[in-house]
């Protein structure tokens, strides 16, 4: 094994990120403090959305949309077979069917084709389309959401991987600008473009929908006297004020609460996310240059002109039957030298839980895409030299 291992992805924690959770450890409070709020402001106005709601994780955010859409038994929601598992248990949360749509077999993304293909395959009233932002690419947002509009159906973008990602020429993320979207989820995971250790993030421009998932993220509680139904048990007989300790459950929610020691994380994160994916898009470029000139067994996937990438994974396509090369055995080849790779992703609609439930499917695109593609390392730390080896032990493993 080589000295310096290089994961496929990693966070960068800085003293100044330590400081500020050790400030709400002294000083603060823990959880349901002013870094919930704090953090939110700041998210809305780093992706120019009105309404910003942090939650706990990237498959929480999800969760949330499904619930804030009221997407239940009975309805059905299009998700595209390469993603990760949440994308998809979020709609099976919430109790609805999942119709899986193919993708595009070079950039593992829904395309109008799959997505039309999609609506046509499904036996139930489809209530929301998530489209994926697979890698920090996105892509042909614009004849998505017109497709989805035309049927008055609810666009739910994942955005897992394109937080500092930009369309041309709204920022991913803001509902309110374009109207391409309903809802943005995203994951503040540690290999994420910032991290917050775990958390995720729901944008909308719709404040009513914003207020309604601030309570299901937190049991469903409702403390606005203004919103309450049993005025015997939530106001005082003698004065008619509210009761200090009241509060009502109006439907079933769920303790999907983000800690002020997270949102103080990622408050300091948040700060550096511009330089983060500056960072990611030069590496990205160098990849593209190094592999064109040396490399004739791997190909970077193309790029997409839908928008400007924020690059959370660089993946790369390699012809493995052709080479006579078994992907496992590369892997464990270039882990040997140092370079750590992983796969993104195996299609869901070919996991266990969803054959038992659909049935076994084929998506030529998508199974295109899963039997060539490899991440290599990608993030902010990486040097120029650290981007050379990658490349000099791919090609000697793949020659």
């Amino acid at each position: 094994m080589a000295e310096t291992f290089l994961p496929y992805g990693r966070h960068q924690i800085d003293d100044d990120d330590i400081a500020a959770v050790v400030d709400v450890l002294k000083h603060g409070a823990l959880t349901c403090g002013p870094k919930v709020d704090a953090f939110e402001a700041a998210f809305s106005a780093q992706v120019g959305a009105p309404e910003s709601i942090v939650c706990s994780n990237g498959t929480t955010a999800l969760h949330l949309a499904m619930m804030g859409l009221d997407i239940g038994p009975g309805d059905a929601v299009i998700v595209p077979t390469v993603t990760f598992l949440s994308t998809a248990n979020a709609a099976r949360m919430a109790g609805a069917d999942v119709v899986f749509a193919d993708v595009c077999p070079d950039t593992g993304l829904l395309i109008p084709d799959t997505l039309e293909d999609a609506f046509l395959r499904s036996r139930k009233p489809i209530k929301a389309v998530l489209p994926v932002h697979l890698n920090g690419q996105c892509g042909d947002i614009q004849s998505i959401s017109a497709i989805c509009r035309e049927r008055e159906v609810a666009v739910v973008t994942d955005c897992c991987h394109a937080l500092g990602a930009t369309y041309k020429p709204p920022l991913v993320g803001s509902p309110g600008n374009g109207q391409l979207e309903d809802m943005a989820c995203f994951s503040l995971h540690p290999v994420k473009s910032i991290a917050m250790g775990e958390g995720g993030v729901v944008t909308t421009s719709d404040t009513q929908l914003a207020a309604r998932l601030r309570i299901l993220r937190s049991q469903g509680m409702m403390r606005d006297p203004a919103d309450w139904q049993q005025a015997d048990l939530a106001f005082a007989p003698s004065s008619g004020d509210a009761n200090p300790w009241y509060y009502e459950m109006q439907e079933l929610g769920y303790n999907y609460r983000a800690t002020d020691l997270q949102c103080a994380l990622g408050l300091s994160q948040l700060g550096k996310l511009d330089g983060f994916v500056a960072r990611r898009r030069e590496i990205a470029s160098l990849y593209d240059r190094q592999i064109d000139a040396r490399l004739n067994s791997a190909v970077p996937i193309p790029r997409t002109q839908a928008a400007e990438s924020a690059w959370h994974l660089y993946p790369v396509l390699i012809d493995y039957k052709g080479l006579g090369k078994d992907r496992a055995a590369v892997m464990a080849e270039l882990a040997a030298l140092g370079v750590g790779t992983q796969v993104h992703y195996i299609p869901v609609s070919s996991q266990p839980y969803y054959e038992r439930l659909y049935g076994k499917q084929r998506f030529a695109g998508a199974e295109r895409y899963y039997e060539r593609v490899l991440s290599l390392p990608i993030f902010p730390a990486m040097s120029d030299d650290d981007v050379t080896r990658v490349v000099d032990c791919l090609g000697k493993v793949l020659r």
